[in-house]
């Protein structure tokens, strides 16, 4: 010290410091934006999609990339930058569908299908960027959604089981501006097709290049604006290169490492006030936002987005529904029963008992930590679930389900295989949770060691 000031020798390390510190705080902030970032390069750059398509996930290989993906009902979804397409129309077909739009903060603009307006019954949408005006010749034919950002995913899923059904509503969705309205040019589905893609969020410098890319296009919310500041320390900025220094690339390297640890910690352990379902259960509610606005009894949940948006990918308040027979319902399991983090060598099993309160039907899926997507193992299938016509069920209608590397004595039917020297977590899945959920008459078994 040099009277009560740090040395001058020491105000480099110092700044070191701080400028560390707000690379690990912009990264958790940064969690959503980034993902959906990341998610729209993998569409447009890997599978060649544009603006006037629609990318479907169908196969196990397809969901591979994308975060905790559901692996029972497909996905149908594409990014669009509103300041390129001007007021986008999207027409969606009466049918059992679920969706909507959200913006790049990954906040709900508007559902549709089921649980939107339009109740399963389809019409036209229009989405407008932020301040835009609704076209003067706009007929009552339209519902308008305006986004809360310039940057939107619509995104849906079919909820009929019948794979040709399914399809036809898949085809009868059209997604076009509304200048073009008169004569749309025609929405073409676009598969992966089995090409290898990463929808989680990108580690080291390029978690910091996306950032920057996404946030030339895309407005500024006023809650955001010390963030924005932390950002300009590092390097980025509206308008500018992103061109950072030595210095800077060693710290930004660093706080992305730091931040991604923290952000495990955030989402594996989660040490929110809502605590496990049951008391004496392990599984929690995976969702800890209570709302599409992420804003809390006087704050804004930014640790409890972090949460969710490392561990998963979008939200929609029919994904937390309280209306029995409605949306669906996420418990998560990040350990067993006695604490320990799931191990991917050793065998577990899960009791399901009989009367899962679920209208449509219910799943059970493992996803691998470290990318948090639907495990990639040797059998290529991560879930277990009402819907397999194999699924074997005990004589009191309870199910038992079983997690290893090799396959119980029992068969394969009921069996999810796990991959040494990988951890592993658990999604149970309620679609259309019933009033046994929500009153916590029904209880699920706790992933256990077998």
């Amino acid at each position: 010290m040099e009277g009560d000031l740090p040395a001058r020798a020491a105000v480099p390390v110092i700044f070191d410091e701080l400028d560390y510190q707000l690379a690990c705080q912009a990264y958790l902030w940064a969690l959503p934006l980034v993902s959906y970032a990341q998610w729209k390069t993998q569409h447009y750059d890997v599978f060649g999609a544009t603006s006037s398509d629609l990318v479907r996930y169908l196969s196990y290989r397809d969901r591979l990339g994308l975060i905790t993906a559901n692996a029972t009902t497909p996905y149908i979804l594409n990014f669009f930058d509103l300041s390129e397409t001007g007021p986008l129309v999207i027409e969606l077909p009466a049918g059992p569908t679920a969706g909507g739009v959200s913006d790049f903060w990954q906040r709900e603009v508007g559902a549709m299908g089921e649980m939107g307006p339009d109740r399963g019954e389809g019409g036209k949408y229009l989405v407008l960027a932020p301040g835009v005006e609704a076209p003067d010749d706009l007929d009552e034919a339209y519902r308008i959604l305006v986004s809360s950002g310039v940057n939107i995913m619509f995104g849906f899923r079919t909820l009929d089981p019948d794979a040709a059904r399914s399809d036809q509503l898949v085809r009868a969705v059209r997604i076009y501006p509304y200048e073009r309205r008169a004569s749309p040019a025609p929405t073409r589905i676009v598969a992966p097709d089995g090409r290898v893609w990463s929808g989680d969020q990108p580690r080291g410098l390029e978690y910091w290049r996306r950032l920057h890319e996404i946030y030339q296009s895309e407005v500024v919310d006023e809650r955001d604006r010390f963030y924005l500041a932390m950002l300009k320390q590092l390097g980025i900025e509206k308008g500018k290169p992103f061109d950072p220094t030595t210095r800077l690339i060693r710290i930004l390297e660093q706080g992305a490492t730091a931040g991604e640890l923290m952000a495990q910690a955030n989402t594996f352990a989660k040490r929110f006030d809502q605590g496990p379902y049951w008391p004496d259960r392990a599984w929690e509610q995976a969702i800890v936002l209570n709302n599409s606005a992420q804003r809390g009894n006087g704050y804004d949940e930014l640790l409890e987005r972090a949460s969710w948006f490392y561990e998963a990918v979008s939200f929609s308040e029919a994904m937390k529904s309280t209306t029995p027979g409605a949306g669906q319902a996420y418990l998560g399991s990040y350990t067993d029963a006695h604490g320990d983090w799931l191990d991917g060598a050793c065998d577990y099993t899960l009791h399901v008992p009989a009367g899962a309160p679920a209208k449509l039907f219910w799943s059970a899926t493992v996803y691998d930590v470290g990318t948090r997507c639907l495990i990639d193992n040797g059998q290529q299938r991560g879930d277990r679930g009402s819907r397999d016509p194999e699924l074997l069920t005990n004589p009191d209608g309870s199910v038992d389900l079983y997690f290893g590397p090799t396959a119980p004595e029992s068969g394969e039917t009921n069996w999810v295989q796990t991959i040494p020297g990988k951890h592993w977590f658990s999604y149970f899945r309620l679609y259309g949770p019933l009033e046994t959920y929500f009153d916590r008459s029904w209880k699920l078994g706790d992933i256990t060691p077998a």
